[in-house]
């Protein structure tokens, strides 16, 4: 039975072990700022089997006028069983106060794209409001 709960560094081999699966290499090169990194963060939620990290939900913000999903990732073998879609809405219940919800993804990314669309979320140029990276 999977188990939602924030957590913190206790739990930084198994991000790291999710992030090497899934590919997210920038994360890996320098485990000193990642630990920075998710002990700063606004809110960590993670999705438990067992003790086992399957997957979670990284935010940071302030947390009254933005909130930004940093990361949302869900181990391969449980993907497909609704974890991303909860993780994503503990974080939105949580700060739905908060004015302005955002996250990122790859544009050319199909499945992402689907995701967020399914689960309420819109894209930038529907939402009134742009975007700009460096």
């Amino acid at each position: 039975m999977i188990e939602y709960h924030t957590f913190g560094l206790e739990q930084l081999t198994q991000i790291l072990d999710i992030y090497r699966k899934a590919g997210w290499t920038a994360y890996l090169s320098e485990e000193d700022k990642m630990a920075w990194a998710i002990q700063n963060s606004l809110y960590l939620c993670g999705a438990f089997e067992g003790g086992r990290l399957a997957g979670f939900v990284r935010c940071v913000g302030d947390g009254e006028h933005i909130l930004y999903v940093q990361d949302l990732i869900v181990d391969e073998p449980y993907k497909r069983q609704g974890i991303g879609k909860s993780l994503l809405q503990a974080a939105m219940d949580k700060y739905a106060h908060v004015r302005m919800f955002v996250l990122a993804t790859d544009a050319a990314d199909p499945i992402s794209n689907a995701f967020y669309t399914a689960v309420g979320m819109r894209r930038w140029e529907e939402s009134g409001y742009t975007g700009y990276c460096r």
